[in-house]
């Protein structure tokens, strides 16, 4: 099986992250692309805005009645701060070992890898898929690969961790919308319609949230 695992904070999930889960999905051949919403992420300096289980909810309302997409509540599960190092151990051993798990993240959170825990254990587990961002403009990653101890294959594309799994540089369509637009969007009273799907534009106005620059839990 080759399974591909997109976390987020999802604070809401929008069409960009759907858009990416299904253009990697087919690109590579996954037969499931999980979203895996982060309870409570090490990286962040405050909590998310609405809280995991209405994170989860719009998760899966986006995922909606896709073949490829499916939602995972596995950090939520766990105690303490959502670190991407359990969670790839624990969907590696709840599947079969010859599964090839593929974990997809942006140019921007790749250059914070060195920030991670365990991090040069990460690539045990996984494939890296790193999708870039518009506007980011990547420097120095020479370097950052050299300490990675990851080495050239014969793609310029891909390159090769010392546990034998793959890091892959991939494009996508870019679309230009952030949860934190979304949020502020919604405090201001404008409209979010084809930024999220339409369930997650309902399940926000419902539940009245991101409605104050506090969020709402």
């Amino acid at each position: 099986m080759r399974l591909g695992i997109l976390g987020g904070t999802f604070d809401p999930i929008h069409l960009g992250h759907l858009r990416t889960a299904e253009e990697i999905g087919h690109n590579l051949n996954l037969e499931k692309v999980y979203l895996i919403p982060s309870a409570y992420p090490p990286h962040r300096s405050r909590e998310p805005f609405a809280s995991f289980q209405h994170r989860l909810d719009m998760a899966r309302m986006a995922a909606g009645d896709s073949g490829l997409l499916e939602t995972l509540d596995l950090e939520n599960r766990r105690a303490g701060l959502s670190y991407s190092i359990e969670t790839l151990k624990e969907i590696r051993y709840a599947f079969s070992p010859k599964s090839e798990l593929f974990f997809i993240l942006g140019t921007d959170a790749f250059f914070e890898i060195k920030t991670w825990k365990d991090y040069r254990r990460l690539f045990d587990y996984a494939h890296f898929v790193i999708i870039q961002r518009a506007g980011f403009q990547p420097e120095n990653l020479e370097v950052l690969l050299h300490d990675l101890g990851v080495g050239k294959t014969d793609q310029s594309h891909v390159f090769s961790a010392p546990s034998g799994n793959k890091i892959m540089f991939m494009e996508t369509t870019p679309i230009d919308i952030s949860s934190t637009r979304i949020r502020k969007m919604v405090s201001m009273g404008e409209s979010i319609r084809f930024l999220v799907p339409e369930s997650v534009a309902n399940h926000i106005i419902k539940n009245g949230l991101y409605t104050n620059d506090a969020g709402s839990q």
